[in-house]
């Protein structure tokens, strides 16, 4: 092993194998040996179990299809608004002193903490929690993307407008495309924040979902189903996020090249 020397995708999935599997053995250890009481921490063949009366008996399929549904609801209002932002505020200084004090500003409130504000403004319905997931996500987005277009090398820019690229030019033939995978990174990073607020929001007036679930399973003491709840959305966020990457190589291969 040397310092920044890169392993092959084989062994690179071995490693991280690997490290689930010395967790669950670990975990395992420490409940089955009786190191750990499991009225505060379910053993691992407890927690699969509980699991599948969830899926099987319990509907806990449908809680994760609207958690899922409201995240990628509340997570697509928010890019579809936060990309065009960002990138004007990226590629014009006039648009970025206007909206970045602001956005600097709303993007250290906690998402949580508008929660009370947005139950009283729109209920406990689906609307709070899409804005919910809406505020966390956002101003993270915009700023993010105004800074990766405002990266753009210099050299570039100069040499389409060398080449007699008028303004709009510039943005959509160069900016864009050189920020793009950037975009998409941020757009995958981000996704993962999501998850975090949607849970913050069902754990608050919700009757479905997987947070209500583990809600509703702390009130009983369930440490089985509460740790197949968040094990759940930990395998979703990982398919996600494999899923991410995967398009990104494909939509831009020439970021594979820097």
């Amino acid at each position: 092993m040397k310092p920044l020397q890169p392993v092959t995708p084989a062994a690179r999935t071995a490693l991280g194998v690997a490290f689930f599997a010395v967790f669950v053995l670990a975990w395992a250890a420490a409940t089955l040996g009786g190191f750990v009481s499991k009225t505060f921490l379910a053993d691992p063949l407890t927690m699969v179990r509980s699991g599948w009366d969830l899926l099987a008996n319990q509907g806990f399929a449908k809680d994760i299809g609207m958690t899922v549904w409201r995240v990628v609801g509340g997570f697509l209002i928010a890019a579809a608004i936060a990309v065009p932002l960002g990138v004007l505020m990226g590629a014009y200084k006039s648009v970025e002193a206007f909206f970045e004090p602001f956005v600097s500003f709303a993007r250290y409130l906690p998402a949580s903490a508008f929660i009370p504000l947005l139950i009283l403004w729109a209920g406990i319905g689906e609307a709070q929690k899409l804005a919910v997931i809406f505020i966390g996500s956002f101003f993270q987005l915009v700023l993010m993307i105004a800074v990766s277009v405002g990266n753009t090398r210099r050299d570039l820019v100069e040499a389409a407008y060398t080449l007699g690229a008028q303004d709009k030019g510039i943005v959509t033939r160069v900016l864009l495309p050189s920020s793009a995978p950037e975009i998409a990174e941020t757009l995958r990073m981000v996704l993962g924040w999501a998850w975090t607020y949607v849970i913050v929001a069902e754990l608050i007036g919700a009757s479905s979902g997987i947070g209500h679930m583990i809600t509703d399973s702390q009130a009983l003491l369930a440490t089985d189903q509460i740790i197949f709840g968040i094990i759940v959305i930990g395998l979703i966020g990982l398919v996600t996020d494999f899923a991410f990457k995967a398009l990104n190589q494909k939509l831009f291969p020439w970021a594979q090249l820097k």
